[in-house]
């Protein structure tokens, strides 16, 4: 989020907001609490003033630390597999813009966020929202260790490319837990995964369409 972006939800931005929920409809997202968060949340907050007339295009747009905001179309999926419910204890590794986090505290769900770019963790001190959902809490940290302290947690949701299941999150995981996870097929591209922790502690494994993230990396910057 960009501090000199006017924060203003005009009457453009909502119909805008309209116009994209009906695309991401169209698009085969079904889960009307997704679509309604989606159509609620000023996406224009969380990005520069320059993309203020484009920012409700079904695209992702750069952000600081050469990170990139999501394409709506890529929250909502991620989003509607994980099945969120109201009162969820969720991981969320990636903070990134936090559009995402918002989209989930939306929901309901109590979101714990974890950002490695220092760059971007320092922008979480200025949330638009932080009045609003007083059910997130942000933290800089490694994604791969994730908040063992705060564990177990219902949801995680892993919003980069991870190059294997990191074992650390899938120990922070209730039983019957889900993790969305997008891994690596190619360079290019990667397989969205939804995980379900079984009893025993084995996974079931459920595949999905193909995306393309930034690499998910270990360690935090301090830049």
């Amino acid at each position: 989020m960009n501090k000199s972006a006017p924060l203003v939800d005009a009457y453009l931005h909502k119909g805008l907001r309209e116009k994209l929920v009906i695309q991401l409809r169209d698009k085969g997202i079904t889960d009307e609490n997704v679509l309604s968060a989606i159509g609620k949340i000023p996406r224009h907050f969380f990005l520069d003033s320059a993309f203020d007339k484009i920012a409700y295009e079904d695209r992702a747009f750069p952000i600081a630390a050469d990170q990139t905001i999501s394409q709506p179309y890529t929250v909502a999926y991620q989003t509607q597999l994980l099945q969120i419910k109201k009162g969820d204890k969720v991981l969320e590794i990636g903070t990134g813009s936090m559009y995402q986090t918002s989209v989930l505290a939306e929901m309901g769900a109590q979101v714990f966020t974890i950002e490695r770019q220092k760059q971007l963790f320092d922008k979480t001190a200025k949330y638009v929202f932080k009045d609003l959902y007083l059910n997130v809490q942000f933290f800089f940290g490694d994604g791969f260790e994730g908040l063992p302290d705060l564990a177990p947690f219902d949801k995680i949701l892993i919003t980069a490319a991870a190059p294997h299941l990191p074992e650390k999150l899938w120990s922070q995981l209730k039983t019957s837990g889900k993790m969305i996870i997008p891994m690596d097929e190619s360079e290019t591209a990667q397989r969205m995964m939804r995980l379900t922790k079984k009893r025993d502690g084995s996974v079931k494994k459920e595949a999905f369409d193909q995306f393309s993230f930034v690499p998910m990396l270990q360690g935090k910057t301090q830049k």
